[in-house]
């Protein structure tokens, strides 16, 4: 069975794909795009695989 953990990360509207980008090296998988707590701020959830024991 696949398993997952998850990460959330807020997003600059300036520098939206850099941090996409950076995380995305890293293996994580962008799941949804969410509007965070104030109208000019974003959250992402990202997913990636759990690989060992």
């Amino acid at each position: 069975m696949t398993k997952w953990e998850y990460f959330t990360v807020p997003l600059l509207v300036h520098a939206t794909k850099e941090i996409l980008d950076n995380v995305g090296q890293e293996g994580w998988e962008l799941v949804c795009v969410v509007p965070g707590p104030t109208p000019e701020s974003l959250v992402a959830y990202l997913k990636r695989e759990v690989t060992g024991s």
